[in-house]
């Protein structure tokens, strides 16, 4: 291997870590801030707020006499409570049997406060990842945008195909059939000749007149997903697939039908950049993805997405409207979560489908690397994970302290410091054996 083979993959290995480290950190930030801000305003005293773990590389004090810190690991962080003993909340007996003399004092502390100050603080974390992710998501949309209606042409991008469409020109049918009115949309694909060009009739400076260009389902790749095939063999956004295994291939459509035909096993791909040609193969990986029905189905993917020959015009969105699509982007996502977790641990589905921290780590730099958007909209994806992973009913997680405070408020009594000791401890190990599995996937998974 060269230097300047070595120098480029320290460097993308380096961009990696890099975009890693502050995706997670932002998440983090977010989690702690919710259980610390939460605590306070409920009276519950925080000596230190840490973003990582191990040596302290910087840190003050606040007029509240709050610690803040950033440690040298940065893969995680926490919120130390008066009278815990450590970072996941457990109980300081010494601290604890001292402040007992005093009320004032107890009641300032994590374990002396109301119940509902407890479980008000616990759950705040997950809840600011939550509430965050929907602000992104948001955010997100509004910069988007929604499609301009009538559906207009924005800027033509480079084909294969000689494309006589200009930017501002109104789609008013595609192949002879006539765009419904308010419609925002192309014709279904499979209505639609299966060519590399079609006819647009548009309207342009007043003016309806037929002109020629390239499919609006072409074969042209709008992206790649992270540690997908595509990716691996080097496709880039701008690519036109233009053969599969010698056979052409006229629209995406074609292409799905190849990668599905060749069953997981290898495909050479010939494709089209900026005026030149190559082959590219690669071995189609297999996804479970969910279905119509509400279950999963397995596919053969080479990790591509398509888009239009050129871009769609779009028209910026109000609160109104993208508020609402933030929260509900993050209920599907939960939603989506709590069914591939119910059909792995059925075996419908591959537990492949569990990425660790190598995984996510690579996923980071993909999106970082694609643009500001996709690595913010990256980061909401990956703070609804951490928030729905943290309520579950695992001792040492979030939710595991919110079952011990259920069982408080039915009982009239905490569980035991023994039996929290216990319990704490197969917390830790399910979870330490979780991160294991994940990491395994991450490595020996294809």
């Amino acid at each position: 291997m060269d230097i300047a083979s070595l120098i480029s993959q320290f460097g993308g290995f380096g961009w990696t870590i890099l975009a890693f480290v502050l995706a997670l950190s932002v998440i983090v930030a977010i989690h702690e801030y919710g259980h610390y801000i939460v605590g306070r305003w409920s009276g519950i005293h925080a000596d230190v707020f840490s973003i990582g773990f191990g040596p302290v590389i910087w840190s003050g004090i606040d007029k509240r006499g709050t610690q803040w810190q950033i440690a040298a690991l940065p893969f995680g962080g926490y919120v130390k409570f008066a009278g815990d003993a450590n970072a996941a909340s457990g109980k300081d007996e010494d601290a604890m049997a001292q402040a007992e003399a005093d009320p004032v004092a107890l009641r300032r502390t994590m374990h002396g406060a109301p119940l509902w100050a407890r479980a008000a603080t616990v759950f705040a974390g997950p809840l600011f990842n939550f509430v965050f992710s929907a602000i992104v998501f948001a955010f997100v949309f509004s910069m988007t945008g929604a499609p301009r209606d009538p559906l207009t042409v924005g800027e033509v991008h480079p084909t294969p195909v000689v494309s006589q469409l200009q930017a501002g020109d109104v789609v008013l049918a595609v192949a002879g059939q006539r765009l419904e009115e308010g419609s925002v949309s192309f014709p279904a694909q499979d209505t639609l000749p299966n060519e590399t060009d079609v006819t647009y009739a548009v309207l342009r400076d007043g003016a309806e007149l037929d002109v020629t260009g390239p499919h609006p389902f072409s074969a042209r790749v709008g992206g790649v997903t992270p540690r997908g095939a595509g990716q691996r063999a080097g496709l880039l956004e701008g690519d036109v697939i233009v053969q599969a295994d010698g056979a052409p291939i006229a629209t995406f459509g074609d292409l799905v039908r190849a990668v599905k035909a060749v069953e997981g096993k290898p495909i050479v791909l010939s494709v089209w950049r900026e005026g030149t040609v190559f082959d590219a193969e690669m071995i189609p990986k297999r996804t479970d993805e969910p279905s119509a029905d509400g279950g999963f189905e397995t596919h053969y993917r080479i990790g591509v997405f398509s888009s239009a020959p050129f871009e769609i015009a779009t028209e910026s969105l109000g609160l109104t409207t993208v508020i609402p699509a933030g929260i509900s982007r993050v209920g599907e996502i939960i939603s989506g979560s709590l069914t591939g977790l119910k059909y792995m641990m059925s075996g419908d589905i591959s537990t492949c489908n569990l990425s660790g921290p190598v995984g996510i780590a690579q996923t980071s730099g993909a999106m970082a690397s694609a643009g500001f958007l996709p690595f913010l909209n990256f980061i909401a994806v990956l703070s609804t994970a951490v928030g729905f992973l943290n309520l579950f009913p695992i001792p040492a997680l979030d939710g595991g302290h919110l079952v011990f405070y259920a069982y408080e408020a039915v009982t009239g009594k905490p569980p035991s410091d023994t039996w929290m000791r216990v319990l704490m401890t197969i917390g830790l190990a399910l979870v330490l054996t979780l991160m294991v599995f994940a990491l395994g996937n991450d490595l020996f998974c294809p």
